[in-house]
């Protein structure tokens, strides 16, 4: 297939990359054009402007930072939607605002271009290796036309709903997200302050029913106070944000949600906001007055 590829950050290079291995003809655009360089030497053409990415592509893909950007790269000047064609489609990979997803779905409509929002979870591993669960709001038919392109970049490829569920989706998946790490963090607090054997404890919990993705993959970098990126807290905090934004539209109370954006604004004041959103086990270690590293 055809396809246009705009944001090539942690998540976005290796999903293009994937796209070009698969066989796809693959047009890339990033705001920091240095970043298209390692995909021009695996094959994929460089466009100078989001409008020149989308010329003659039968799929645009966005994976972009926020909300203002998704806006700014499909609908302002310069913006896809601009070089896209009656017939195609736009799938925001991007973690947005729902509302704002609503709106950008129907002035790509008005221009007969079809949309999904398709936001992921899997960090940049899953990224890496095509494992990432995509969760796909929009049309049906829409993402039967595109599921074969997702399957590249996803091991799970999920509808769930009309356009716009897919951003709720993420919402859910962040706020649980976040009550995990910090449970994860806390747990392992109490370990490594009472002096046991927390590698043991750590491999004895994780085949037990507190078992998850988030205590075996990124309890390791709670136990060391080391946080190499797999997704970046400054990320998670905007992410969690838009959870909030929509929790009080609905008027849901999500406290510990609250709490967790919280600590992780006071990270990202301290300059951690770069490191993996696991570094929340920072403020617990501090908090438990454990020495910097296990």
């Amino acid at each position: 297939m055809r396809i246009g590829f705009v944001g090539l950050g942690t998540m976005g290079a290796p999903m293009a990359g994937r796209l070009l291995e698969a066989g796809h003809d693959v047009t890339v655009h990033n705001r920091t054009r240095e970043r298209e360089a390692p995909l021009e030497a695996l094959g994929a053409r460089r466009a100078a402007s989001p409008r020149e990415c989308a010329r003659d592509r039968e799929l645009v893909i966005t994976m972009v930072s926020d909300t203002p950007d998704v806006q700014a790269v499909v609908l302002g000047e310069e913006g896809a939607v601009e070089g896209m064609e009656r017939g195609s489609m736009l799938i925001d990979m991007s973690t947005i605002s729902p509302a704002t997803t609503r709106l950008i779905a129907a002035a790509l409509n008005d221009h007969g271009v079809a949309m999904l929002d398709a936001p992921v979870s899997g960090g940049s591993e899953g990224a890496e290796r095509g494992t990432l669960s995509i969760m796909v709001g929009g049309e049906a038919s829409d993402l039967e036309r595109v599921r074969s392109v997702l399957a590249v970049l996803g091991k799970t490829v999920t509808h769930v709903g009309p356009i716009g569920s897919g951003q709720v989706t993420k919402a859910i998946n962040q706020v649980i997200l976040a009550g995990t790490y910090a449970a994860i963090a806390e747990g392992l607090a109490l370990g490594l302050a009472a002096g046991i054997d927390i590698e043991a404890a750590h491999a004895a919990v994780s085949g037990g029913a507190a078992g998850s993705w988030g205590l075996t993959n990124r309890g390791p970098n709670m136990i060391h106070n080391h946080y190499p990126l797999g997704f970046r807290t400054r990320l998670h905090r905007k992410d969690l944000g838009i959870a909030l934004g929509a929790a009080r539209e609905l008027g849901v109370a999500i406290p510990l949600a609250a709490y967790v954006e919280q600590l992780e604004t006071s990270l990202i004041k301290r300059g951690f906001g770069d490191e993996d959103v696991s570094n929340i086990a920072r403020v617990v270690r501090e908090q438990a007055g454990l020495a910097e590293e296990a």
